[in-house]
């Protein structure tokens, strides 16, 4: 069983930054890989970035091609928090930000490859 709580949302203007975090806790989390998904009302839930390790070292990043070179996502080793900072916030952004855990060897990008989800943390970026 794997546990995440995300947190940092809110409202900002166009043009602003975020940070938001997900504590990762539970048995095992160390063997998941963990990325970021939101969902806008009447929209699926779309990719935005992961994090995959092998071993406690950083292996790999991935950004959806909507948020690179806005977004960077991190880890927190000692605390096992991995955040993503968000510059240059658009009113496009806006929506509900899920961190999700999933298995090392499945697929990063596609969501219901995930195992667990945190309850979501509300973005909103007014123009």
């Amino acid at each position: 069983q794997v546990q995440l709580v995300e947190s940092g949302g809110g409202l900002v203007q166009t043009g602003g930054s975020l940070r938001l975090s997900c504590a990762v806790s539970g048995r095992a989390s160390s063997s998941y890989n963990i990325g970021w998904f939101r969902q806008a009302p009447g929209k699926e839930r779309e990719f935005v970035t992961a994090l995959l390790w092998n071993g406690g070292s950083v292996f790999l990043s991935e950004y959806a091609d909507s948020v690179k070179d806005r977004f960077r996502i991190s880890r927190d080793h000692a605390k096992n928090i991995i955040h993503v900072q968000m510059n240059s916030l658009k009113p496009e952004d806006t929506a509900v930000y899920y961190c999700g855990a999933v298995g090392s060897g499945r697929s990063v990008w596609l969501f219901n490859e995930y195992d667990y989800w945190g309850q979501g943390t509300q973005v909103t970026v007014s123009s």
